[in-house]
């Protein structure tokens, strides 16, 4: 096993090429590292940079993303969504955008603008065939979400969400070392399953020195159309256990909400007002951006 877990090499790295290492030196000290933190474009001003996590596919964590970047984009900040999740990228679809993507007088990428303002780079918006498979390695789509942060003019943002694939693997690894994540929102569902794999994520957050600002519960629950009851139909929430055990708060409760699905499938997501993430909004709003 790799000595230090946290080493940009970490799979071929032994103790001794560990002496002197920064990813060493920063673990031993208990900070992050940043050694290998990339500089954005620099027709980039960007202000907080917030990454979207889940520990395994399937929890809505798309959908949370874009209800986060709604909810502070109806706030009036300026808000940007990339598109980490390569290999499944649905954000552009949500937003009603299309490729290809443009390029400014110096042939620098351009993020495509939604109706609502929201700035969203993603794969499908490069490709020739939106319906094209990626069937890339883990480096090489590592080396894309890096691009999408060096080589695109984001411009001026307040709030950049970044979409992670699920999991913990070459992705996360390559954001949490390579952009100034300023913290992390874990996507969960109510599943026991689901929130024991939240912590995977929280733990590796945490190796990484990433602030873990909360946790969101998606498919919460759902309410009867004819009486308005609660119905779990995913078992008990014990998210509130998890949250508390791991001292984070939860920032939100979404439910199974039709609404929701009709406008992402019209590629209008930022039509629906997301009231369950009003939790979510004060801390974003309250993040003082420090490494």
């Amino acid at each position: 096993m790799a000595e230090n877990s946290s080493c940009a090499s970490a799979s071929s790295c032994s103790r001794g090429s560990c002496e002197g290492c920064p990813s060493a030196a920063a673990k031993e000290a208990g900070v992050r590292n940043t050694a290998f933190l990339e500089a954005p474009n620099e027709n980039s001003n960007i202000k907080h940079v917030i990454g979207v996590v889940s520990g395994k596919g399937g929890v809505g964590k798309s959908l949370v993303t874009s209800s986060l970047a709604g909810v502070m984009a109806r706030a009036g900040y300026k808000v940007g969504i990339l598109d980490a999740d390569i290999t499944g990228p649905s954000i552009p679809k949500m937003f009603g955008v299309h490729g290809p993507a443009a390029a400014n007088a110096e042939g620098v990428m351009l993020p495509e603008v939604a109706e609502d303002g929201t700035k969203i780079m993603s794969i499908n918006l490069i490709l020739d065939d939106e319906e094209s498979p990626v069937v890339w390695r883990g480096p090489v789509i590592a080396g894309v979400v890096k691009q999408f942060w060096t080589d695109v003019a984001w411009g001026d943002i307040d709030y950049l969400f970044v979409d992670m694939p699920p999991g913990t693997g070459d992705v996360p690894l390559t954001c949490f070392q390579s952009l100034p994540v300023d913290g992390i929102v874990i996507v969960s569902s109510p599943q026991e399953l689901v929130q024991m794999i939240v912590k995977k994520a929280y733990n590796m957050a945490d190796m990484m020195h990433i602030p873990v600002l909360g946790l969101v519960e998606n498919y919460s629950y759902i309410k009867c159309p004819d009486c308005g009851k609660k119905i779990e139909i995913y078992g008990e929430s014990h998210i509130d256990e998890v949250a508390a055990g791991l001292n984070i708060p939860v920032l939100g409760k979404m439910p199974m909400d039709r609404s929701f699905a009709t406008a992402a499938d019209a590629g209008r997501i930022f039509d629906v007002e997301n009231t369950y993430l009003a939790d979510a909004k004060s801390v974003l709003e309250n993040i003082k951006g420090e490494l």
